[in-house]
């Protein structure tokens, strides 16, 4: 395959999910919200033998380095992270890829569960407040296909809202998307669609 039919992402693309695991039967995974970046690091410690025949190699256990920086804000999420490291609580994580799906319209994420290791808090006076999150995993993470419910798309991307009331029967507040189909249809007074 050339490489310029080859799909890049972008870190932007990249979302971490957290949850308590002890919420899992009553709450939806939460964004991590305001995220400035997320670091992934599955890593296996290798070493090598020397014999008479050859090399022969030794490998240890996975180990996992997750850790996810974003603006300090007031979330349930946030005081779930806290929470984690205060009360030695085992969270769940997800890491979601927005831009890899699969024919069945599922994004492509990485299950892990662990217990946040570390929180650590700027408060410089000329900026926003931050947090740097540093989880520390149990066992080997888990490849998937997850599905992502309206209010989480949402979050990731707001959708396009009409000028009148969101209501639980009218979510958009009488609009609608723009959609590809759209493109170059409407006229003047709103009687027929323009454009092929």
């Amino acid at each position: 395959m050339p490489v310029n039919d080859i799909q890049y992402l972008q870190g932007i693309d990249t979302l971490a999910y957290v949850r308590l695991l002890k919420n899992a039967a009553k709450e939806r995974g939460q964004l991590i919200p305001y995220q400035t970046s997320l670091d992934f690091d599955p890593q296996r410690d290798t070493d090598t033998t020397q014999t008479k025949s050859g090399v022969v190699p030794t490998t240890a256990s996975l180990e996992t380095d997750l850790e996810v920086e974003f603006v300090h804000n007031i979330s349930k999420v946030s005081d779930d992270l806290l929470t984690s490291l205060l009360d030695n609580e085992e969270v769940e994580v997800w890491i979601v890829y927005r831009k890899r799906r699969n024919s069945e319209g599922k994004y492509y994420a990485i299950y892990m569960r662990g217990t946040v290791s570390e929180d650590e808090n700027e408060n410089d006076p000329d900026d926003n407040a931050t947090r740097d999150v540093t989880f520390t995993i149990k066992g080997d993470p888990q490849r998937g296909w997850l599905e992502l419910p309206d209010d989480a798309k949402e979050e990731m991307d707001y959708v396009f809202q009409g000028l009148g009331q969101v209501t639980e029967s009218d979510a958009t507040g009488g609009g609608t998307a723009f959609v590809e189909a759209d493109a170059g249809k409407g006229n003047a007074d709103g009687t027929a669609p323009a454009g092929k």
